[in-house]
């Protein structure tokens, strides 16, 4: 696996999102992307893997798919796993951990597979085996074909690193990127979120509109491999707009009944470095007027229940919600996010089918999407 070589990559996502990242892959230039169970495939070579983690909003994480063989039994996972060219991929002076899963496999038992790969590993390259590295090898054995991948990211994507201070059941952000594109969001038109949290939405919109790529601000595994080249990675970070400066045509809003979701989403999009796109209002949702200017997006994570508070109990947020929208929203599309269908109704939006179905926080959750408002 040379520096120019091809492979496959396996970008992941929440599944019932692949066809949107896959969108997102195709519109930054990834090569063949495909969308499939759990995310997207693409090729390419190192420089791909780091672009993926710094620029794909709607991904997860990023594996680097580094082998593939058949395995019938220990030994002879043992045996295959060490052709593995693990000097171009691992570092000797750098801990490394393996996880493992097997189904409908000769090999069943996910721990002895786990640990003759790490031996493997050991053995072949002296890289010490820990359970709390931060580089991990991932091998799953299905239908007696072991894929090895190396997980490029470490923390998972949506940790952006610019977002500190969250409330209670925050939507990702990988996935609230998700959801903007499938509302149609390209960066050029207002959004609204009258419950705004720690301001999610409104600061994704924000540094989409303004060509911040959404890893920025973190570090990733991939800088603990053989194959790291900091330089490279510099110029690839200047070249992806990394440390740009924000700017928009348009501002993007945010509110909330809560004192602390406005200190809280004002702090995060400070961090971001969008604080001047962005405008947070502590109102409840009757208050709530249409920006000056020419209709946009609203988008809204409501509670809903399972998630905060009972379904009967919230009724009335919903139909106060769709009032206000129908009342002062016209020309404006609405996107809502919620795991009850009879919530949705209950606002009176001329929702069309179902846009999305996503897991978020162990809830099937759906997004309902209109067309712009009468």
């Amino acid at each position: 696996m040379s520096d120019d070589s091809a492979f496959k990559i396996f970008i992941v996502t929440a599944p019932g999102l692949e066809p949107m990242l896959c969108a997102e892959a195709r519109d930054k230039g990834f090569a063949e992307p495909r969308a499939v169970k759990g995310g997207v495939t693409i090729q390419g070579g190192w420089q791909e893997v780091w672009r993926a983690n710094l620029e794909l909003r709607g991904a997860s994480r990023v594996l680097a798919r580094i082998g593939a063989f058949r395995a019938f039994h220990l030994a002879q996972l043992d045996k295959r796993a060490r052709r593995i060219p693990w000097r171009e991929i691992l570092r000797p002076d750098v801990p490394v951990r393996v996880d493992a899963a097997c189904k409908g496999s000769r090999i069943y038992h996910a721990g002895a597979a786990a640990q003759r790969i790490a031996r493997a590993i050991g053995e072949e390259l002296g890289s010490p085996v820990s359970p709390d590295a931060e580089v991990t090898i991932k091998a799953r054995i299905d239908d007696d074909l072991c894929t090895v991948s190396v997980d490029t990211t470490g923390e998972p994507l949506h940790r952006r690193k610019h977002k500190e201070a969250v409330n209670k059941a925050p939507m990702r952000e990988n996935l609230a990127a998700l959801f903007l594109r499938r509302c149609g969001f390209e960066g050029t038109e207002p959004v609204v979120d009258p419950m705004c949290g720690s301001g999610t939405f409104v600061i994704e919109a924000a540094e989409i509109a303004a060509g911040l790529a959404p890893g920025r601000s973190r570090s990733f595994a991939f800088e603990k491999l053989a194959s790291f080249d900091e330089a490279a990675w510099q110029r690839l970070r200047a070249e992806g707009g990394a440390d740009g400066e924000a700017k928009s045509a348009v501002l993007f809003h945010g509110s909330d009944r809560d004192a602390g979701a406005i200190a809280m989403s004002r702090a995060n999009a400070a961090r971001a470095g969008v604080a001047a796109l962005t405008e947070f209002t502590q109102q409840p949702i009757g208050a709530l007027v249409a920006p000056d200017g020419p209709p946009g997006l609203v988008i809204v994570n409501p509670p809903y229940g399972g998630r905060i508070g009972d379904a009967k109990d919230l009724l009335p947020l919903y139909q106060t919600l769709g009032r206000t929208l129908l009342g002062g929203f016209s020309g404006w599309r609405v996107g809502l996010v919620t795991n009850d269908a009879a919530l949705a109704r209950a606002t009176g939006l001329p929702f069309g089918p179902p846009a999305a179905q996503a897991l978020h926080g162990g809830l099937r959750v759906t997004l309902f999407l209109t067309a712009p408002l009468a």
